[in-house]
C-alpha cells in the first residue's frame, strides 16, 4: 500500500445548503447542514485513505471542541493523526460554507493568528517511510520544512499552489518537485490568463515540474518545451467543494504508486470530477474500485 504524508490547512468546517445566496442581507434556511474536519491538505489526507492508500496528516489543531472534532473525523476517515499537534490555548481554524443550488458558494474562514507557527516540532524523521508529501501555503513554515526534508530524501514533494500572498507562493514552488496551481493562483502569479504562457513563465523560475487544475477542461502541465493535457470527464456537478483537494490526494498517491505524470493526472481527474456528484465536500471523494471502473471503461471508449 502506498503512503502519503500530508501537511498543512486543517480547518472544522460547517458546509450549508441553501436554495440561493442572496444579494442582499436576509435569513435563509439551508436544506441541508455537514459537519467535517477538513481544509485543504486534510481534505487530499482523506482522500488518499479513501483511494486507498495510506494517509498521515501533520498540522496543528488548537485544545478546543473544534480540533477534538476535527481529529475524530478525520482518524474516522481512516488517515493517520497521530501525529498531529494540539497547541494549548490555540483555536481550531473554523469555516462556514454556503452552496447554493447553483453549485455558487460562499466561504468564510476563521485562522486563529496566535496558533503557533513553529515547524521545529515536525517529526521529519519520518518522511523516508512515505511514497511522496503533498502540502499547501496556509502553514508556509511547515510547508517549507517538509518540502526540502522531502527533497533531500529524493521523496516526490507535491506542492498545491493555490491563492496565496505571493511572496508565499513565490518562495515554496522553488522547494517542491511538483506544482500544481488553481487556476486563478496561476494566473496571478506568472500575470496572464493565457494558461501555456503561464505555465511557461513558471517553469522557467523553478526546477520543478509544473502544472495547473482548470475545473471542466482538467489538468495541464509543462512537458519539457511542450504543454500537456489530460482532460475532465463530464459529470452532473452538484458541489464542487474540495474536488482541488482531491485532486492533490489522488495525484499524490498516484505519484507514491510510480505512475507517470500522464497516469498521475487522469486518475486525480476522475477521482475530482467524481467528488463533484454529491454535496458534502470532500464526503463526496470516491473509493479506489469506482475510480478504476471509470477509468476502464473510458479507455474503451
Amino acid at each position: 500500500m502506498a503512503a502519503v504524508l500530508c501537511l498543512g490547512a486543517c480547518v472544522f468546517d460547517t458546509i450549508l445548503r441553501v436554495p440561493a445566496i442572496p444579494p442582499a442581507p436576509a435569513k435563509v434556511l439551508a436544506s441541508a447542514c455537514v459537519q467535517i474536519g477538513s481544509g485543504m491538505s486534510s481534505s487530499a489526507a482523506a482522500a488518499v485513505a479513501r483511494l486507498g492508500g495510506r494517509a498521515e496528516l501533520w498540522g496543528r489543531v488548537g485544545d478546543d471542541m473544534a480540533g477534538r472534532q476535527f481529529l475524530a473525523d478525520l482518524a474516522g476517515a481512516g488517515v493517520d493523526v497521530s501525529q498531529m499537534r494540539v497547541v494549548p490555548g490555540g483555536r481550531t481554524p473554523v469555516s462556514t460554507i454556503v452552496i447554493d443550488e447553483s453549485g455558487q458558494r460562499l466561504i468564510v474562514p476563521y485562522y486563529d493568528p496566535t496558533l503557533d507557527r513553529d515547524p521545529s516540532w515536525l517529526p521529519v524523521e519520518r518522511i523516508a517511510r512515505f511514497g511522496a508529501v503533498a502540502t499547501d501555503p496556509r502553514w508556509p513554515e511547515g510547508a517549507a520544512r517538509l518540502l526540502d526534508d522531502a527533497r533531500r530524501a529524493g521523496i516526490p514533494a507535491l506542492f498545491d499552489a493555490d491563492t496565496a500572498p505571493r511572496a508565499v507562493l513565490n518562495d515554496l514552488i522553488g522547494r517542491a518537485s511538483h506544482v500544481v496551481f488553481s487556476e486563478p493562483a496561476l494566473i496571478d502569479l506568472a500575470g496572464t490568463g493565457d494558461i501555456a504562457a503561464a505555465l511557461h513563465a513558471v517553469a522557467a523560475r523553478i526546477d520543478g515540474l509544473v502544472g495547473v487544475t482548470a475545473g471542466e477542461r482538467g489538468f495541464f502541465w509543462r512537458e519539457g518545451a511542450h504543454i500537456r493535457h489530460v482532460p475532465a470527464p463530464t459529470v452532473a456537478a452538484v458541489d464542487t467543494l474540495a474536488a482541488g483537494d482531491v485532486f492533490h490526494g489522488a495525484f499524490a498517491l498516484a505519484l507514491a504508486e510510480g505512475r507517470t505524470v500522464a497516469d498521475a493526472g487522469r486518475f486525480a481527474n476522475i477521482a475530482a470530477s467524481l467528488k463533484c456528484r454529491s454535496f458534502g465536500g470532500r464526503l463526496g471523494t470516491p473509493d479506489r474500485a469506482e475510480v478504476d471502473a471509470f477509468l476502464a471503461a473510458s479507455n474503451h471508449v
